[in-house]
């Protein structure tokens, strides 16, 4: 036998041999957390990937935000804004993949939070930001509903009325369409996350290619619209030129955003603590250069400001329908409509694992009735399909009260900011207390000048951008209007802690193992005793995984419930 047909029949052995050692090495840095895998590991480093970038969506969430800086501020807010808030989202997504890296579990940051301050707080710290996270699943679903009644309208020719019960009534069959998607066991859903890279980065670089290539060259825009004082255009009929200027940052801010979903999904991926955090990484860097060229060819290939956003109600769309015809346009916007459908499909994903992780850790009052896993697909079903139908709660809302709806959805974005921020500032707040104990993983920026700068920029920024979110975005102020995010917001945390006051603290003593045996300690508190893993009685036992070979076995302490 050649050297060469004995190294290939030797390959695919020790391929799988690698695969399995990095599936134990996984298992191994979630048992020293204090957790048993819950998942099969099917997600490898380009689904995990593709998973990040599709989770924010690049020219679907550029197309649906487009129009708030574009008409509040103007071009030039909608170039500008992009990139200072993409290089103040670099930091926040670099000093979130350091924490994913450390803490690569489906409590995400949630887990994270609690583990990185004192034991007498992390009942109350983990009860906050997991109803935090909860309460930040994304709105894209309804974004993607007002997208295809878009299509709908330029396609009549504006000759067709949408109605709130028309938008709602898709926004709801989308989303139970998606929990259905959401069913599917592990591997599929890491097949098909795959592809959606392809079709985001695809379909961005078509519009770019195209609009640049159909637009007269006499009629782009001169640069001093695109950039200059020409392209500041405030219409917020009020604020001074410069708060108009800075609401260009929500487009950015809504677009570059669930930093933390590839977490969630953590024991879904192989060599997850650096999978993970890459993607966050590799992620945030791509969305952040392609989407200001994407806005800078938008702008640039724009006609008269004054025609936007047209009868469709989105100056994106009608941007595309001016330059390449509604035909060509309609084509294009059904791929966009796809990555937006991506979005979805990830959010309600990472979104469902976050309540799986919250109910096993005993934080929702249901008897942990959602931390419990399909032994057919082995995937959190009834957390899904919670997650499903909590989701469509405020479309309903849109049917009584547009106001409230707006006001519940912009929650959203608020909400998941201030749960990145939590965990990093812990970090940096608890750094030298003996009680915390903080194991840096493999992505780590250090404790020096490059670490400090990344973690207090973001830390700043978020807050501020928080204080942009809250602002209403026209003036006069009216009931109509009213921006009550922030009012919101700040309910959600008032009320979430006086029901662990009044009753949570009975049910929930923070992110709690699901090993038995394991010490408490490790999980609460005593550091004497934070071993990182489970007892050796425990790690003896074990059963035969019914998908491995007969020499890869899993633990059955680490057997998670299953329905």
């Amino acid at each position: 036998m050649s050297v060469a047909s004995h190294d290939q029949e030797k390959h695919p052995k020790d391929e799988y041999a690698h695969s399995i050692a990095s599936t134990d090495d996984d298992d191994k840095i979630l048992q020293e957390i204090g957790y048993v895998p819950s998942f099969r590991r099917e997600f490898s480093n380009l689904a995990t990937i593709s998973f990040a970038f599709s989770i924010m969506g690049l020219c679907s969430s550029i197309a649906t935000t487009f129009n708030t800086p574009l008409l509040l501020g103007g071009p030039a807010s909608v170039t500008w804004c992009w990139i200072l808030g993409a290089c103040m989202c670099f930091t926040l997504g670099s000093s979130i993949a350091e924490i994913v890296s450390a803490f690569p579990t489906c409590g995400g940051l949630y887990t994270a939070s609690a583990q990185l301050c004192p034991p007498r707080h992390r009942a109350r710290v983990g009860w906050v930001v997991g109803w935090l996270n909860i309460l930040g699943l994304s709105s894209t679903e309804f974004g993607l509903a007002n997208m295809i009644w878009a299509a709908v309208v330029v396609a009549k020719d504006g000759a067709y009325e949408v109605t709130q019960g028309k938008v709602v009534g898709l926004f709801a069959g989308l989303l139970i369409f998606h929990g259905i998607l959401n069913c599917l066991a592990t591997r599929y859903l890491a097949r098909l996350t795959t592809a959606f890279v392809f079709v985001n980065l695809g379909a961005t670089a078509i519009i770019i290619i195209v609009l640049l290539a159909t637009t007269p060259r006499s009629e782009m825009h001169a640069a001093s619209y695109v950039f200059g004082s020409a392209g500041i255009v405030n219409q917020t009929g009020g604020w001074n030129d410069g708060i108009a200027f800075l609401f260009g940052l929500l487009s950015v801010q809504w677009t570059m955003t669930d930093y933390d979903a590839t977490a969630h999904i953590s024991e879904e991926v192989k060599r997850a603590a650096y999978a993970a955090p890459s993607a966050i990484f590799i992620a945030v860097i791509g969305t952040g250069l392609i989407g200001w060229l994407l806005n800078i060819v938008m702008v640039l290939c724009s006609g008269p400001l004054e025609n936007l956003p047209g009868p469709s109600g989105s100056a994106f769309l009608e941007i595309m329908a001016l330059r390449i015809g509604k035909p060509g346009a309609l084509f294009l916007w059904t791929f966009v409509c796809l990555t937006a459908f991506f979005v979805s499909q990830t959010a309600l994903q990472a979104c469902s694992r976050t309540v799986y992780a919250f109910s096993r850790d005993h934080g929702l009052p249901d008897r942990d009735y959602f931390g419990y896993v399909s032994k057919y697909t082995m995937t959190p079903l009834r957390a899904i399909w919670f997650t499903t139908l909590w989701a469509i709660v405020p479309g309903l809302l849109d049917l009584a009260s547009p106001i409230a709806a707006n006001a519940i959805f912009a929650l959203t974005a608020m909400a998941l900011d201030l749960s990145y921020i939590i965990p990093i500032f812990l970090r940096r707040l608890y750094r030298n207390n003996p009680e915390v104990k903080f194991k840096p993983g493999p992505f780590y920026m250090g404790d020096g000048l490059l670490g400090w700068t990344a973690n207090v920029i973001c830390i700043v920024w978020t807050l501020f951008v928080c204080v942009i979110f809250s602002l209403p975005t026209v003036m006069p102020v009216t009931p109509d209007n009213m921006n009550y995010a922030s009012v919101i917001t700040v309910g959600v945390i008032v009320l979430s802690g006086l029901w662990y006051m009044l009753g949570g603290h009975r049910h929930y003593k923070g992110p709690s193992s699901n090993i038995p045996h394991y010490e408490d300690a490790a999980m609460y508190g005593d550091p004497q005793q934070q071993t990182g893993s489970a007892s050796p009685e425990a790690v003896s036992t074990s059963r035969r995984s019914p998908r491995s070979s007969p020499e890869h076995t899993i633990s059955t302490y680490a057997t998670p419930p299953v329905e």
